[in-house]
């Protein structure tokens, strides 16, 4: 079953856009340098006007990042990727009169459109039903499991509980997972469980503390580094389950990014955060569908550099859905305060929550 949300373009026969003039533009002075008056997009539909008169929607947009243009293509740019002399969107309205319009209603419903403006619980809290986001996320991940680019971004609560962890495996065995973005500790801790099965020294089935449990998983670690890769790792461990062990057999790709506070690290964490930007910035181009479980800095990275919305083959824009699952309520409203508004919470503990996904999606 295809996505819900129907797209809803501009009007651009109204007066106020069919007048619109032409979007400025201006040469980088620099590299790594945007002109002064630029425009930083958001995560929203953007429309810019070119020289002739058309207006193209941006592709791929993320928020904080510069517009440039190369002809009729349009491309969002980090400020630190800009080149000397690359043409740079100008303007900071978003109403179309600089010929930039943000279109930040793509998405929303007739319902949504005439409901009251005063009603009770109109935010989500620990107190909402899910019962509904259940159900919704159910169609979605069916859907995307084979037309669309689902992206998982970890903490690593995931691993710490037998069941959970081993939910997370059947999600990614079932097609469910297209890629994986976490840090060092969630692949850590899976493979501590893979060897050990302990999270932090603690059982993960019991949550009993091991004798010396908390050398594990800098035992694991160790093991890791002296190995030289996760794959040999496994290989020479005989791991047979887990969350990075079905990534490798099924040839999903993970990005682990570091932390100033990792151990280790694992050898494929990438120390240089701004080559892990880039290689979740991959991702998150093709994202259709994020949930971001029990991790709020990676959520909220994640988050800031997906667009609401995707292009797709066939010319139709769809939502981008972005779901942050977390117990606490402060995680689901910085990621909103960070500009991804359209973010939608289920706040709940993340082991329950992935249990009851996967039981629900592995029925026949």
């Amino acid at each position: 079953m295809e996505p819900t949300l129907t797209y809803t373009p501009p009007d651009f026969t109204q007066p106020q856009l069919r007048n619109s003039p032409p979007a400025t533009t201006s040469a980088a002075p620099a590299d790594g340098i945007a002109p002064d008056g630029f425009h930083a997009t958001s995560n929203f539909p953007e429309y810019i006007r070119l020289a002739d008169g058309t207006w193209v929607l941006v592709p791929e947009n993320r928020m904080d990042a510069v517009l440039v243009v190369r002809g009729k293509a349009i491309e969002a740019v980090e400020a630190r990727r800009l080149r000397r002399g690359e043409m740079v969107v100008l303007g900071r309205s978003e109403n179309g009169e600089e010929g930039i319009l943000v279109h930040a209603e793509g998405f929303t419903t007739p319902e949504e459109r005439q409901a009251d403006k005063f009603s009770f619980r109109s935010r989500g809290t620990r107190e909402t039903p899910f019962s509904r986001s259940y159900d919704e996320l159910y169609r979605i991940l069916a859907h995307d499991r084979r037309r669309g680019y689902i992206v998982w971004v970890l903490g690593p609560a995931v691993a710490f509980d037998k069941d959970s962890r081993q939910a997370m495996e059947g999600l990614i065995r079932a097609g469910f997972c297209h890629a994986l973005m976490a840090g060092n500790a969630l692949a850590t801790h899976d493979l501590e469980a893979a060897r050990f099965g302990t999270g932090l020294g603690q059982d993960i089935y019991s949550q009993e503390h091991q004798p010396s449990g908390h050398y594990n998983h800098l035992d694991i670690l160790n093991t890791v580094r002296r190995a030289g890769s996760i794959p040999a790792a496994l290989r020479e461990m005989g791991a047979t389950g887990g969350i990075i062990h079905a990534c490798e057999e099924c040839r999903i790709p993970y990005v682990l990014a570091g932390s100033i506070r990792d151990d280790g690290p694992l050898p494929e964490v990438i120390a240089d955060v701004y080559a892990s930007q880039d290689r979740m910035r991959r991702h998150a181009r093709r994202a259709t569908t994020v949930i971001a479980m029990a991790t709020q800095l990676h959520a909220i990275a994640f988050g800031n550099m997906t667009p609401s919305y995707r292009i797709m083959e066939d010319g139709t824009v769809r939502p981008v859905f972005f779901y942050i699952v977390d117990m606490s309520e402060f995680g689901a409203d910085k990621l909103a305060n960070r500009g991804s508004a359209q973010a939608r919470a289920i706040l709940t503990n993340v082991q329950d929550f992935i249990v009851n996904l996967w039981n629900h999606l592995s029925k026949p």
